[in-house]
């Protein structure tokens, strides 16, 4: 798609929760590419189309969201991040199954939704629990991968049209997860009328999604990218769930994607689930996330961390240093593009993933190979670009350490391990 460099028509008139129009705009990251649209050599030929990056806070309900909304199809279709590469992820994965089992009285006969499906890894736990389940999600690539883990699935959004569709084919489901998804869906008023329709009466609904104070105070700035519509606080989520008569009976914050929180939602309210949220609107209440000052402190604190990494590249490459890249990831891709580094300052990039080897970052066309490389060429440092992952990969890395190779960390604050 050509957009001609018109971004009027994609910008968002209003928040997509309480439908004000009172949207305040406090950090922008500039024009970016999308972060997970690494190139091939033959695609550095071409021009590169690049979007607004930048985020607004409803005055009214207090929801973080981007300013502009790029097609949902120019993201997902072939979608290039895959849960099951993380060691990570599979842990947290198989901790979610076993704390569902634990809080859910469930049969073989019980339906499990996965909306976001991905490659089918959170749902492969619950089939070898001997689990009905089904996924839906709208990637042609993972889909059929998941299909290939014997994981039936649905290639398309999840809408209410959708919900109605899987009711008529495989009933309601006593189980619906979504994680890390909420963020991702324009329409979250169809979203949830959706998931509304498909839960049974006695049914829960696991939602897990990054948590915009614990955003804040990490100053995780580059989770925000394009396919990252919302930044959740649970105020504006509260506002939603109650508009469709759905009620948070516990929630947890857990460590996933730099701080997450795991809600469990259901058709009857708990007087625990109550009490939880009642504390969390208050500790945001008290930590200010009402008001606009807030919101100015974070765009300052973000754009202080790019000077001071930039400054200190600098002052690398001043004195002979070698600095290459260590994961490639979108996350990565807005930190490049938003502090300018290129192959002048990031030499390569190092990533495990064997599909995104041999190709180019999107934007600042930095080469992508394999880890092996990392200590074959035994670089001085190398800027950690998947940060959520950093005790995984600082573990993985203990050898290029112990040779005198340095990792770089952006967040939550600059420092070098």
């Amino acid at each position: 798609m050509k957009w001609k460099n018109d971004f009027s028509r994609f910008k968002l008139r209003s928040c997509r929760i309480c439908r004000s129009k009172k949207l305040y705009s406090f950090l922008s990251l500039g024009m970016m590419p999308i972060p997970n649209g690494f190139l091939a050599i033959k695609d550095l030929r071409n021009k590169e189309e690049k979007y607004p990056l930048s985020v607004c806070v409803c005055e009214d309900c207090h929801l973080v969201q981007l300013t502009h909304v790029i097609p949902a199809k120019i993201m997902f279709k072939n979608y290039l991040y895959i849960p099951s590469t993380s060691l990570t992820m599979l842990k947290h994965f198989n901790d979610l199954v076993e704390d569902i089992r634990k809080k859910s009285k469930l049969s073989s006969e019980d339906l499990i939704v996965d909306i976001g499906s991905n490659d089918g890894t959170l749902l492969t736990f619950f089939k070898k629990e001997g689990m009905k389940v089904l996924g839906i999600d709208p990637s042609e690539n993972l889909s059929l991968i998941a299909k290939l883990k014997g994981i039936e699935n649905v290639n398309k959004f999840f809408t209410r049209k959708q919900a109605s569709k899987i009711i008529k084919k495989y009933g309601r489901a006593k189980i619906i997860t979504a994680t890390n998804v909420m963020p991702h869906v324009h329409n979250l008023h169809n979203f949830f009328s959706g998931v509304s329709d498909l839960l049974t009466d006695d049914g829960i609904f696991i939602a897990e999604f990054p948590y915009v104070p614990d955003l804040f105070r990490k100053n995780e700035f580059d989770t925000i990218y394009h396919e990252h519509l919302s930044y959740f606080s649970l105020q504006p989520l509260k506002i939603l769930l109650d508009r469709y008569h759905l009620r948070i009976n516990e929630l947890k914050k857990i460590p996933v994607h730099g701080g997450s929180l795991r809600l469990y939602i259901a058709k009857k309210s708990l007087l625990q689930g109550e009490k939880q949220t009642d504390a969390f609107l208050e500790n945001e209440k008290k930590n200010n996330f009402g008001q606009l000052k807030t919101y100015k402190n974070f765009s300052r604190r973000v754009r202080k961390m790019r000077i001071a990494l930039v400054t200190l590249l600098k002052e690398l490459k001043r004195n002979g240093k070698k600095i290459v890249g260590y994961g490639a990831s979108a996350k990565g891709n807005v930190l490049l593009n938003y502090c300018n580094l290129d192959t002048r300052t990031i030499e390569y990039i190092v990533d495990s993933i064997s599909y995104k080897q041999g190709k180019f970052t999107p934007g600042t066309h930095v080469p992508i190979f394999s880890e092996e490389r990392l200590q074959k060429d035994m670089p001085d440092y190398a800027l950690l670009l998947s940060w959520n992952f950093a005790d995984e990969i600082l573990r993985k890395q203990v050898a290029y350490r112990e040779k005198g190779g340095r990792f770089i960390i952006t967040i939550p604050y600059l420092r070098i391990e």
